[in-house]
């Protein structure tokens, strides 16, 4: 299954087929030691400039004629509208034409910070966040976050509540290997849940990290008290099945992946469930 499905699919449903075809929720633990808050991509062996090089071989001499012409007008551009314009068409391009996620969030995220709205700013941290947490190589997935974190910390001197972007940055620091600290993430994530003990994505981030660190029965409570709040949700739903798994308990976790059914519109996912339902009964 390649990258670029992000395009195509919901977040529901990308959940779904990471665990399905890219294996359970399991961040990858770095063998190196972690970045402390301070430090930036410089210090990184990936850059925006080595992935768009690397994304650069997989374009036609078409693709790569489109390309430059647009890096070369970003390059003569004096007014910011017209440098957001261009950055936005180059997300389009490496996005639509060329399929390629990191360039295409790189650019988005270009455009954002010279937009810097909110919503913009907001949207384009989650494309980061969102591949981070499925993200297999260490520096590169330190990449994302550190570009998510600065987004996120843009939007937030915007909004300083806005409870889904302090949610957004803890998780950077939690999964990201941005910080020696990981309960930075954990303190601003807690942050969001003493004042709404139910909100959603504070939880399900806090099951996450706490299906890291296999604390299974810390995730269970707190997936479950995201589906007294919110039963249609699929992640929650899906992780859920795969800790009751992970604890080899199969009755629970076929409960669970028969549960996930009711929100499944695709067929192929639909029934690569349904084949782990049967496994589990066996």
């Amino acid at each position: 299954m390649k990258r670029p499905q992000w395009i195509t699919i919901g977040a529901g449903i990308t959940l779904v087929l990471i665990i399905f075809l890219w294996g359970k929720f399991t961040p990858a633990r770095s063998s190196k030691p972690a970045l402390s808050a301070n430090e930036g991509v410089n210090s990184l062996s990936v850059s925006a400039d080595s992935i768009i090089e690397a994304a650069k071989k997989r374009l036609t001499p078409e693709q790569m004629i489109r390309i430059n012409t647009l890096e070369n007008s970003i390059s003569r551009g004096d007014v910011k509208d017209q440098q957001i314009k261009v950055y936005k068409e180059m997300a389009r391009l490496w996005a639509d034409s060329a399929a390629a996620f990191e360039p295409y969030a790189w650019y988005t995220g270009e455009a954002a910070r010279l937009e810097n709205s909110e919503k913009s700013l907001n949207f384009a941290a989650r494309l980061f966040l969102n591949s981070m947490e499925s993200e297999g190589n260490s520096e590169k997935r330190r990449w994302e976050a550190l570009q998510a974190k600065d987004l996120f910390e843009r939007s937030l001197k915007l909004n300083p509540d806005n409870d889904s972007s302090i949610v957004g940055l803890g998780a950077c620091y939690l999964f990201g290997g941005i910080s020696a600290a990981p309960m930075e993430g954990i303190i601003k994530i807690k942050s969001v849940l003493d004042k709404d003990s139910n909100n959603v994505y504070a939880l399900v981030t806090m099951a996450k990290g706490s299906l890291m660190s296999g604390q299974y029965d810390k995730a269970i409570n707190r997936l479950e008290a995201v589906n007294r709040v919110m039963p249609e949700n699929l992640e929650a739903i899906m992780l859920l099945a795969d800790t009751f798994e992970r604890m080899n308990d199969k009755k629970s976790a076929a409960g669970w992946y028969q549960k996930s059914l009711k929100y499944i519109n695709r067929q192929d996912v639909r029934a690569e469930v349904e084949r782990r339902i049967e496994e589990l009964k066996k």
